[in-house]
């Protein structure tokens, strides 16, 4: 029970090769077979192939890395002069936390063998156990979480530093066999799927097709065997039953023969005589028999044989037309990338100049906007003067008025203040006289 917390199954089944069928033919193979088609291209072109082979090698490259430090933490003086010192401390601590997991899967692994053999005591103390037991596989799933913190952190570590990652490659002998299978096996599978992203849809056609035109000609040439086979058993049968009745008629005359030589010896000799004779001459016709049945199927060989030439002759010929087409269409796909990289260097001479017009633009952007501010500053400081200004011809045109008006009244006081002497003049004249 503890260990299958911490099993991991097989990431990797080769295939079992004794379960393939194998077809036995009688026919006897051509020297120069018909060859599949070759792939066509060497290099990936689409981004999408490149970038999946580049995940796939990067998971790789990992995998290498990982699978090297159960070995470094066993030898830790294979990391010497590594520089830095983030890598080894968190080599250590990794080993602590994979030490950590070890001693609780043992110490569950004893709990478990303990339970086992106490199942026939007291209940209550088994299940209580048992509750400890699960506490304690439930506490070492943060511990693997852990662990797998640690890995993805030492790998972040190796990636950042080279030279760390480099010296802990160099350690390839200390991985273990399954370890190693497993990465080969990651291999193979980038190589399965590099022929795969390799294949075009037109060679996957063209391979179908061949397929397809290979198997047709190998059912037709088949069902000709069989017609031939069966044709050649059944003329073998005939003969045989032939020969089995002749046997049977000589069986039945040596019988009459035994019978009549109570009566005559020289009647059986005659007999016996005509008998052989008989038997040769159907030998001899059985004989005629086969070597013509032979005869035919030399014939229909050849004919096979003739056919197979002509296929053979029309299939080459096609092929050169196909590698023509194949040529044409390389020739097409060259001149599409060399045009195509022409316009991609004009695209990106515009694309610089375009870029260098745009600064000149956000650049005359961020000025005219300090200008429209400033514009704006000044034009608020000028609303604001002529407001000042409006306010004080306001409160000068008050003044003006008010001391027109106190003029005015301090006139009038003057006027009224000479008339009201020149009064009081002429009133004491008036006395006087």
């Amino acid at each position: 029970m503890a260990l299958d917390i911490v099993s991991v199954a097989p990431l990797y089944q080769s295939p079992d090769l004794s379960r393939i069928p194998l077809k036995t033919e009688l026919c006897d193979k051509p020297a120069n077979q018909q060859k599949a088609p070759v792939l066509s291209k060497s290099k990936l072109t689409t981004i999408e192939a490149k970038r999946i082979m580049s995940v796939l090698d990067d998971t790789i490259y990992k995998v290498e890395l990982v699978t090297l430090l159960p070995y470094v933490a066993l030898h830790p003086e294979a990391l010497e002069g590594m520089p830095g010192e983030d890598v080894g401390r968190a080599l250590r601590e990794h080993e602590d936390l994979c030490q950590a997991l070890l001693d609780s899967v043992s110490e569950l692994q004893e709990e478990e063998r303990r339970l086992q053999e106490a199942e026939e005591l007291d209940e209550a103390w088994w299940q209580e156990h048992t509750s400890a037991v699960e506490l304690h596989k439930a506490s070492l799933l943060p511990l693997m979480q852990e662990i797998r913190d640690s890995t993805k952190n030492i790998l972040r570590l190796l990636l950042t530093q080279p030279q760390a990652a480099r010296l802990l490659r160099m350690q390839a002998l200390g991985r273990s066999a399954e370890a190693q299978c497993f990465i080969e096996c990651l291999e193979e599978l980038r190589g399965f799927l590099f022929e795969k992203l390799l294949t075009s849809p037109m060679e996957v056609r063209d391979k179908a097709q061949f397929i397809q035109d290979i198997s047709r000609r190998n059912r037709r040439n088949q069902e000709v065997i069989d017609s031939l086979e069966s044709d050649l058993a059944a003329r073998v049968k005939n003969r045989d039953a032939e020969v089995e009745k002749e046997n049977f008629v000589i069986q039945e005359l040596k019988n009459h023969l035994y019978q009549v030589l109570k009566f005559s010896e020289n009647s059986l000799q005659r007999t016996k005589q005509e008998a052989e004779k008989q038997q040769k001459a159907d030998l001899r016709a059985s004989q005629a028999r086969v070597a013509k049945i032979q005869q035919e199927t030399l014939t229909l060989r050849s004919q096979y044989h003739n056919l197979v030439t002509e296929n053979r002759e029309s299939e080459q010929a096609l092929r050169k037309k196909k590698y023509k087409v194949e040529t044409e269409v390389e020739n097409w796909i060259q001149k599409y990338d060399v045009e195509m990289g022409e316009k991609q260097d004009e695209y990106e001479d515009l694309d610089q100049v375009h870029k260098e017009e745009k600064l000149q633009l956000e650049e005359l952007r961020r000025r005219h906007d300090v200008l429209v501010e400033e514009f704006a500053q000044i034009r608020s400081e000028r609303e604001v003067n002529a407001k000042k200004r409006m306010e004080a011809e306001r409160e000068l045109m008050t003044m003006m008025r008010a001391a027109t008006l106190i003029q005015a009244v301090w006139k009038g006081y003057l006027v009224r203040s000479m008339l009201r002497s020149k009064k009081k003049k002429r009133g004491k004249g008036k006395d006087k006289k």
